[in-house]
């Protein structure tokens, strides 16, 4: 029997290379899925890319906008009938710079979709969840959100947080079914991590892989289907008794 048979899943984020790695996971394990992101066009493409499987609805909106994400929840709700899983993934890494140098809108524009957008998902997500008694939800933090890194003080500062939020919606919600863990990628090979390299090392971006290479045991980058794999256990029921944890999938990172 698919992992995820007769579930329903909120995706925030959808159209990144994680979220669309996750989205992928959860429909070939028979979860419905609705795809929830800012560009129309990208989650067109995105669901086109997943068109083999039919369980699929969109959402377009800005994930740190109350009534967008009321609308993707409302959707899960039209289309599927409810709500099991959560993945609060929409996240931006903000621009690289010294945090002396960080402007207020630099500084909020990471704080709103990478802590507010995780806090409004799981204020829509819960009540839809309560109804059945049972939910998981799985935030994206980042190792960032254990340990601190130079010039990325806002994006450090919001992946700290959101292990807060977690950590706070576990103690609030588990008595309700409902579990909340927190993901918390070391570098991925993506989009972000690309723009990360090139901000850190504009001249060699990578020159910058390889210094965040080798500061992992591993020796190598990780990729979106690993970040995949482990929120498909987060999601199902063989993760029943895990809540409150930040879930490391860093290489050894954090260890060394």
């Amino acid at each position: 029997m698919p992992r995820l048979e007769g579930k329903t899943a909120l995706i925030t984020g959808a159209t990144g290379g994680i979220g669309e790695a996750i989205a992928k996971r959860y429909l070939e394990e028979g979860a419905n899925v609705v795809l929830a992101g800012r560009s129309e066009t990208k989650l067109k493409e995105t669901r086109g890319r997943l068109s083999e499987y039919s369980a699929i609805a969109a959402s377009v909106g800005d994930a740190a906008d109350e009534g967008d994400v009321r609308r993707a929840v409302s959707t899960a709700v039209e289309e599927f009938g409810g709500l099991d899983i959560l993945v609060a993934n929409a996240g931006t890494e903000g621009v690289v710079t010294p945090l002396t140098q960080q402007t207020v809108e630099e500084f909020n524009q990471v704080i709103n979709t990478n802590v507010t957008g995780v806090w409004l998902a799981m204020k829509h997500s819960v009540p839809v969840m309560e109804k059945r008694g049972l939910g998981s939800i799985i935030a994206m933090s980042s190792i960032a959100g254990v340990i601190g890194f130079p010039q990325l003080a806002p994006y450090i500062a919001s992946k700290h947080a959101v292990y807060g939020l977690v950590k706070a919606a576990c103690i609030e919600f588990a008595e309700s079914g409902i579990r909340a863990n927190a993901i918390g990628p070391g570098p991925i090979a993506n989009r972000m991590a690309a723009s990360l390299g090139e901000q850190l090392n504009p001249q060699d971006p990578e020159g910058a892989r390889d210094m965040i290479t080798s500061l992992v045991p591993m020796k190598r980058y990780g990729n979106n289907e690993e970040v995949a794999n482990l929120a498909l256990f987060l999601g199902s029921d063989e993760s029943s008794y895990c809540n409150g944890a930040m879930y490391l999938i860093d290489g050894g990172w954090t260890a060394a």
